[in-house]
């Protein structure tokens, strides 16, 4: 399984890369998108939105299931990947690069309590 160390990590299967702006990307891990299977549609966050940590933000939705996507920390979301909508797949075929989100971190203490690769690797085994 593919896992960048150089990513931070929810216990809820996002991904977040920090920018050199302050601000954070978010997608679902490899693990997430192996388990849900052919995702058909995804509803993304609108730009502007406030959200909590820990909130439902997004919805993934594959061919077995639909699961929701988390803030992984409070703030505002600043754009939506709007080109994967209508290419969901794009989130099977390399889930690091297809993001979902991105958002502007409220307190930037949250972003130090994500998890590292190893600590999500040991959630995960």
């Amino acid at each position: 399984m593919n896992l960048p160390a150089d990513l931070r990590y929810t216990a809820s299967h996002e991904w977040i890369r920090s920018e050199a702006d302050g601000a954070l990307t978010v997608g679902i891990t490899d693990h997430a998108q192996a388990a849900l299977g052919d995702l058909v549609f995804l509803e993304l966050p609108k730009a502007g939105r406030k959200v909590k940590a820990g909130e439902a933000i997004a919805v993934v939705e594959s061919v077995k299931a639909a699961s929701d996507v988390y803030a992984p920390v409070s703030g505002e979301v600043l754009a939506a990947n709007d080109a994967i909508t209508g290419m969901p797949e794009s989130v099977n075929q390399d889930a690091y690069d297809a993001w979902l989100f991105r958002i502007r971190p409220s307190d930037a203490a949250e972003v130090a309590k994500l998890l590292d690769a190893a600590a999500y690797q040991a959630t995960i085994a």
